[in-house]
């Protein structure tokens, strides 16, 4: 808590830098704004997702929502930067490549979904025009945190913002957690606040408020879904079998404090073991993993993790189960109506 109190009042004392970072990304998007710097739109929809604060707002859930939507009516790539991973420059994933090479969210999206294509550069726009280069049948590309990456001009802009960290209510970095002013959401097309709790109508009403939408904007909401059951490899089990279970939970993402609380809901016993997002596990932690579960005396013990921290840790542990998830927002069929419409038009 003194911790946490020190690091509050340090950041608050780099207020001046949060000032001149904060003016000079404003002289950056003036630029990209008004073509003194260049960017460059595309013959085929490219919808941007990203977020104007740093992690936790469920871009990885949004991306795999775009893909269950459009799937059946384009050809999709996924185009994403590939945080931590081992390679550098341009990757199109292919059946032998592994987690290491274009990073765990699109290593994700490769697995799960074999209709589309999924890719990684840091350059976008090196990164689309490959795309369009090697497979010139995809006629749609997303791209996964890119919201800030100006050298391209997509078609149709996705912000999402947390629920109990809204931008409104952010300042820039580093005494706040914004990677830009709050006024870059202007470029957003959707403006989808995450994680939503269940909201009345007039809690809706005062966020929109808060947001200030311009007129071309949408306001939508969204919440956490996670399956009602666990899996690994060999077994199924649904949530009412699982109360019989001891859990260990292992989680390396941003903020795992909602599953949690989903599982504690559920009646679900667990300890947990938590790591920084994407976090590179080595031998050392399986070992402290292994060791934390091997003291969990109920015969009846699984190690449950989530979906990207999967894509690292199978390699270590063989009988691992997964929760999935997704997101679920309200009104669902006017932001589909919404979105598709928008990107024919893009």
């Amino acid at each position: 808590m003194i911790l946490q109190s020190i690091v509050k009042l340090l950041r608050y004392l780099m207020w001046p830098s949060s000032l001149l970072y904060g003016l000079v990304l404003s002289i950056r998007n003036l630029f990209f704004d008004t073509g003194i710097f260049e960017s460059t739109a595309y013959d085929i929809p490219v919808i941007a997702v990203g977020n104007l604060s740093v992690g936790g707002t469920g871009k990885t859930p949004q991306i795999e929502y775009f893909i269950r939507l459009l799937q059946n009516d384009y050809n999709i790539a996924v185009l994403s930067r590939g945080y931590k991973r081992k390679s550098e420059g341009f990757v199109l994933a292919d059946e032998s490549t592994t987690v290491a090479e274009i990073g765990d969210e699109p290593f994700q999206f490769f697995q799960k979904f074999n209709k589309i294509k999924v890719a990684v550069d840091a350059d976008r726009r090196n990164g689309i025009e490959k795309i369009k280069e090697l497979v010139p049948s995809v006629n749609l590309i997303l791209l996964d945190d890119a919201f800030q990456h100006r050298k391209v001009k997509a078609g149709f802009y996705t912000l999402l913002t947390s629920y109990d960290n809204r931008y409104t209510k952010d300042f820039v970095l580093p005494t706040g957690d914004l990677r830009e002013t709050r006024g870059g959401a202007k470029r957003a097309d959707v403006i989808i606040v995450t994680k939503c709790p269940k909201l009345s109508i007039e809690e809706q009403q005062e966020i929109i408020s808060e947001i200030k939408p311009k007129e071309h904007q949408k306001v939508f909401f969204s919440a956490i879904a996670y399956d009602d059951y666990v899996t690994s490899a060999a077994k199924k089990i649904d949530l009412q079998e699982l109360i019989q279970y001891n859990v260990l939970l292992v989680t390396g993402i941003a903020k795992p404090k909602p599953l949690k609380e989903y599982l504690s809901r559920n009646g679900i016993q667990f300890k947990d073991v938590e790591y920084p997002d994407h976090h590179d596990f080595t031998e050392q932690d399986v070992s402290k993993i292994n060791s934390a579960f091997s003291n969990i005396e109920n015969p009846k013990k699984i190690i449950l993790t989530t979906e990207k921290d999967a894509t690292r840790l199978s390699v270590f542990i063989d009988d691992l189960y997964v929760l999935g998830i997704k997101t679920d927002i309200q009104e669902n069929a006017s932001f589909d109506n919404f979105v598709k419409e928008k990107i024919k038009l893009s």
